[in-house]
């Protein structure tokens, strides 16, 4: 049987292996065919990285003698040998997913020295203090990746050296400290592992690679994996790689740079670069580094061959590109280039600017944007106009203001925000630990890094504020506090403010505003608009959302909830004499006197949505959700009996309580509620038919053009919809007629109930539209209440793999969706002219969306911070 290839060297592979070489590897090779300067190296298969889990974690057959023909290439290519100590070969194993995942997996720099090649090493470069400095790193990520021993307890020992010696740096060791530093690291390996460090660089390789495979499942992949979506069963490749040292010197140095800037998309070289340093001293964030153009007066030749490098790697990947590169003695070398991650706004200029240039299409610029990454884009700022109390500077890492009570720890931040609160995650540097605390807050602030460290790159790929580097913050984690330039205190659970566009930190929650949309966003969507065949309206209850919904291209309002109307402070009194009345008379008087109030409402939503179809759904809770809380009254009722000293007060409580138990339900979800009320009071539904055309009457008589619909809740049965479609016309056609004023009257019923669905036929012939509330159709199909199910096991479903996601999130497909494939063609095939869409959450979701644009529906309506993401998740749903 023919043994499948689990090994590529880098001029093997190409682009389009990204599956099999892992994104890093894939880069490598292109890079390699393209001629530019890759030093050499090899990648281990994602395949064979499967193979070891299927064989519980043991090697594959023939990879050993695979590794080992591939590491005799690699000496062949470069005239050194591991091991060697005249000539030792130094390589780096470094993971590379399919998809980038920054800082969650392991790397591995200076595998091949040991207590020989040391020596070697510093023989050939003339240079003893790099050398027992690689020997340091080696021995200090291998023990901590391979071997299990604690970081801190390595970085205690360098801190030890430091304050015996009286220096504060790193770069302040001398060579003799580093060896002094290089035999405590050993005994301390020996000490927590039972064994002496291992020497030979064969059995290092191996532990390498096995730990670089293993790191796909450490908590810190798993939990980034879920919050993006990327399959569990990938694996990771391994790419195995000539050390070239940034270390060497001042003519040396190591940096991260962007063909674009990664938070605002402007076309400029972005990113940052060390002296005298390795690749992990950037992205670790240990050493603040410098600005990429301050390259360009420290090594211009340099600077000039990474700015053409850069720009034809963006041309020849049609994209913009995260590039890693060392120099060593002044010649430069690439180590991985990857498309960026960038935050929405970046995303948005790029892929307009790119399509612009002619390097992609306008139809490709649309692909490119991720529409659910929109909502960063919708993030507040802080009021420009507020007295604001400043802590201190960073560097602004991710743009968007934050408030939040300071936490320092990642797990102290996940308690807090479990609770309720809003944090601001506070570290000196974070780490691929942190994330779920990241996660869990509003925003970081670090005191060290850069703008390419790991805090800057995980917020900005989650839209988080974020500011890197505010060095004037001195956190002492003991006290859970941090002092500021000026001698203030800030300690655990005090308010700040981060601005992650600005890098200022201020004390105590910031104003906020709403974000102005880019000119490039606007013209994104209007790329989109021209091919989506959905229209995108609104869900909004007040002229205010209405307002806010169309500045965001919403075409009209496909859910205006009414009972929202009737929950205002100057109104809850009138609706509860409503609920209370003991006849038809009483009740009218109430109703009266809500008339106007709901009258002006509909008039500012109407005119806000002047020219578009605003459909408004008459009442649908139970009523007793206006009313006092059954146990709560009880308690009142009791208290007051016991006192005594009121009785007139206990006479109206205990009135109001017979009632309220008269109308407590004990299943109110499948109560008396919808359309159950219009059908048993329907003098309900008659002010509300006539408060909306009387407010349509005063706009159209004022020239305004206005298109109002009426939604019936919760139809279940042709007849219901019948007889409510009836009433609602006659009251409409009575409001028309005395105003001397003549509007289209459009009914329509809301699709939330399966059998519903299951008789669409029937209820199509009496309706004008369809609207899909999947909210509740999703709970009467799966059976599920939606408050105890999230709140009790519908996590355990998704993490269990029970379901693929949330069904109240991502549209349950197969069972939900199965029925309303049903409804739209029962529906259609019975009225021609039916128009149908989908007012619950998932219209604002952009997976659902890709199914109501194949489902065939008309529209889609979400809230309105949701309309430009469905408006941009329908345009790539008919490029699809």
């Amino acid at each position: 049987m023919t043994q499948v290839k689990q090994i590529y060297s880098f001029d093997e592979g190409n682009a389009g292996m990204r599956d099999l070489l892992g994104g890093k590897g894939a880069g490598l090779a292109e890079m390699t065919r393209a001629g530019l300067p890759v030093p050499e190296g090899f990648t281990i298969t994602t395949a064979a990285c499967r193979a070891y889990f299927t064989a519980g974690g043991q090697w594959p057959e023939g990879l050993l003698d695979a590794l080992d023909e591939a590491v005799s290439q690699l000496e062949e290519r470069t005239g050194l040998k591991l091991g060697d100590p005249d000539r030792p070969l130094l390589v780096s194993v470094r993971s590379g997913a399919v998809f980038s995942m920054p800082g969650m997996m392991d790397t591995i720099l200076n595998l091949g020295l040991n207590d020989d090649t040391v020596l070697g090493l510093a023989r050939r470069t003339g240079q003893d203090r790099f050398a027992w400095d690689c020997y340091r790193r080696f021995i200090q990520m291998y023990g901590d990746v391979v071997l299990g021993v604690d970081h801190y307890a390595f970085e205690q020992i360098i801190d030890e050296q430091k304050a015996a010696r009286g220096v504060r740096l790193d770069t302040e060791l001398s060579a003799e400290d580093w060896k002094a530093v290089v035999e405590k690291y050993k005994q301390l390996v020996e000490k927590e592992t039972k064994r002496p460090f291992p020497q030979n660089p064969r059995e290092q390789l191996l532990g390498a690679v096995r730990a670089v495979f293993s790191s796909w499942n450490n908590q810190r992949a798993v939990v980034y994996r879920k919050i993006h979506g990327i399959p569990e069963d990938l694996g990771t490749a391994v790419n195995i790689q000539r050390m070239v040292f940034g270390n060497l010197g001042d003519d040396s140095g190591t940096g991260v740079v962007f063909t674009r800037n990664p938070a605002t998309g402007e076309a400029k070289l972005y990113g940052e670069f060390l002296l005298n340093a390795q690749g992990e001293d950037v992205v670790a964030g240990i050493r603040t580094p410098s600005p990429i153009a301050q390259l360009e007066e420290t090594m211009p030749e340099v600077y000039r061959q990474l700015l053409d490098v850069a720009r034809k790697l963006e041309r020849h990947y049609r994209d913009v590109q995260d590039i890693e590169f060392t120099v060593e003695r002044g010649r430069l070398f690439l180590l991985q280039t990857r498309a960026a991650k960038r935050t929405a706004q970046a995303a948005v200029k790029a892929a307009v600017d790119l399509a612009k240039e002619g390097i992609i299409d306008r139809m490709e610029a649309i692909r490119r944007v991720d529409p659910d990454s929109l909502t960063q884009l919708l993030h507040r700022r802080i009021d420009e106009a507020a007295d604001l109390d400043r802590l201190a500077k960073g560097l602004p890492a991710s743009p968007g203001a934050a408030s939040g009570r300071v936490v320092f720890d990642a797990d102290e931040a996940v308690r807090r925000a479990n609770e309720g609160e809003a944090v601001i995650l506070v570290r000196s540097e974070t780490t691929p630990e942190d994330i779920h605390g990241i996660v869990a807050s509003q925003g970081v602030l670090t005191s060290r890094g850069g703008m390419t460290s790991h805090a800057a790159v995980v917020a900005r790929g989650m839209g988080k504020a974020c500011v890197c580097g505010c060095e004037s913050v001195r956190i002492d984690f003991r006290k859970r506090e941090f002092i500021v330039e000026d001698g203030r205190t800030i300690r655990e659970g005090d308010v700040i403010t981060i601005d992650g566009g600005t890098g200022q930190v201020y004390l105590g929650a910031a104003p906020l505003v709403d974000p102005v949309l880019s000119p490039e966003f606007q013209e994104l969507l209007a790329w989109g608009d021209e091919v989506r065949k959905l229209s995108v309206l609104a869900n909004a209850d007040n002229p205010e959302d209405a307002a806010k919904a169309r500045e965001f291209g919403a075409q009209g309002i496909g859910l205006c909830r009414t009972e929202h109307m009737f929950l205002g402070p100057d109104r809850v009194s009138i609706v509860q004499r409503m609920i209370l009345a003991e006849d038809e008379e009483e009740r009218g008087r109430a109703l009266g006197e809500l008339l106007p109030l709901q009258r002006q409402d509909f008039v500012g939503i109407l005119r806000a949505m002047a020219g578009l179809p605003v459909t408004v759904r008459l009442l649908d809770p139970p009523l007793h959700e206006f009313l006092p809380n059954l146990e709560e009254l009880m308690v009142e009722v009791t208290q007051l009996r016991e006192r005594g000293d009121d009785p007139a007060r206990l006479r109206e409580r205990e009135r109001l309580l017979r009632k309220v138990r008269v109308l407590h339900e004990a299943n109110p979800m499948l109560g008396h509620r919808g359309c159950r009320l219009g059908i048993t009071f329907p003098e309900v539904y008659r002010v509300q038919v006539r408060a909306l055309y009387e407010a349509a009457a005063e706009l159209a008589a004022e020239g305004v053009s206005v298109k109002p619909e009426v939604m019936i809740p919760l139809v279940g049965h042709h007849r219901e919809l019948e007889i409510l479609r009836a009433q609602v016309i006659e009251e409409a056609e009575r409001v028309l007629q005395d105003k001397g004023v003549e509007l289209p009257i459009k009914v329509g019923t809301m699709i939330e109930v399966p059998r519903a669905a299951l008789t669409a036929g029937e209820i199509a012939a009496q309706a004008d539209f369809f609207s899909f509330g999947t909210n509740d159709l999703t709970q009467m199909t799966f059976g599920f209440s939606r408050d105890d199910a999230e709140g009790k096991f519908l996590h355990a479903y998704v993490q269990g793999g029970i379901l693929d996601a949330d069904p109240f999130v991502v549209l349950d497909e197969p069972g939900v969706g199965r029925l309303i494939r049903w409804a739209v063609q029962e529906g259609r095939m019975a009225n021609s002219e039916l128009k149908v869409g989908i007012c619950g959450e998932h219209g604002g979701d952009p997976r659902s969306i890709t199914f109501c644009h194949k489902v065939g529906l008309d529209y889609v309506s979400c809230s309105p911070y949701r309309v430009p993401v469905a408006r941009l998740a329908a345009a790539r749903a008919a490029l699809e």
